[in-house]
């Protein structure tokens, strides 16, 4: 069962149709509908094309959190061979909203770090929904300087929509790791790519994302909180997070405007989640020709050019 969001109405009142129509001819094999299934699918289609041509920030942010957009998960069994996961951040505990280990990327050895949200109930729990608390920030600091350490690049994949504000996480210097991740990334000697595959949420996102190269799915969001933590700062209403996301340059588009990342990666029609297999190999492809660009550069060079990204950011507003 396919889920629409709000404003598809439209698609799925069409595709409910058509698929009347395909029960119909099932049970009566002598009437044949081929022509007006192909009619209205044409019709869907051209529907969804219109509607996905023209989203508003806060639909994107819809489409960025769909339950059937593809998981760091995903691209991991599509795209990283011989994962081998590495656990804990040796000072309390495992944190299983970060995920990473070493594996093999179309032939090249590769650390793979990212945000698991979880797809079903009960992986949603046990990965907090993809909100890192310390413990998976240190994680993922003990293993950018191990990749460091064995001049191995890194890859992160981001989708969380923020780090975890529990009293636990907290107490145990929820910010401090943060801070602390954020460093670790500027000051690696390897390459470091990012990719947003959904949400970017604050500093939960940034912590991992420090990189020389930052790409984002076409619909995915990239922010320094999410609309509905800013609604409730702005206007202490939570309600109001609609036009919190209309007003934060959120998107791909207006942060390639403004050099906050590098590359748009074109998502099929209607989204990732229409069509998860391209959308992972579409990916995959951008994250290759990025790291054969940075591939050429020594350890010291690769290090200036991460400086200068970042401190060349709003040079031009």
């Amino acid at each position: 069962m396919r889920t629409y969001l709000d404003f598809e109405k439209t698609v799925a009142e069409l595709e409910g149709k058509v698929a009347e129509l395909r029960n119909v001819a099932a049970d009566g094999p002598s009437v044949s509908l081929d022509e007006e299934v192909a009619k209205l699918e044409k019709k869907a289609l051209e529907a969804l094309k219109t509607i996905y041509a023209n989203l508003t920030p806060w639909q994107k942010t819809q489409v960025a959190r769909h339950p059937a957009r593809p998981h760091f998960s995903d691209y991991i069994s599509k795209l990283i061979e011989d994962f081998t996961p590495l656990a804990g951040d040796r000072r309390f505990a495992e944190d299983c909203a970060i995920i990473g280990g070493f594996g093999r990327f179309r032939g090249q050895s590769i650390m793979v770090i990212g945000h698991e949200k979880g797809s079903d109930t009960e992986s949603r729990l046990k990965h907090n929904f993809g909100m890192a608390r310390p413990e998976g920030y240190r994680k993922a600091m003990r293993l950018m300087e191990m990749a460091d350490k064995f001049s191995i690049p890194v890859l992160t994949l981001i989708d969380t929509a923020g780090a975890y504000p529990g009293i636990g996480a907290e107490e145990r210097g929820q910010s401090e790791a943060i801070a602390r991740s954020t460093e670790c990334c500027l000051r690696l000697r390897v390459p470091l790519l990012s990719v947003v595959i959904g949400e970017g949420g604050s500093g939960g996102a940034v912590a991992i994302a420090s990189a020389n190269k930052v790409l984002m799915l076409e619909h995915s969001i990239y922010t320094v909180a999410s609309p509905e933590a800013a609604s409730s700062i702005l206007w202490r209403d939570a309600s109001k997070a609609e036009d919190a996301a209309n007003s934060m340059r959120i998107t791909a588009e207006d942060l390639k405007g403004f050099g906050v990342i590098d590359e748009i990666i074109p998502e099929p029609v209607g989204g990732a989640h229409r069509d998860p297999v391209q959308t992972i190999v579409s990916t995959g492809n951008a994250i290759e020709a990025a790291l054969q660009g940075l591939s050429a550069m020594s350890r010291e060079e690769i290090l200036q050019d991460r400086r200068r990204k970042f401190l060349d950011l709003g040079q031009s507003l």
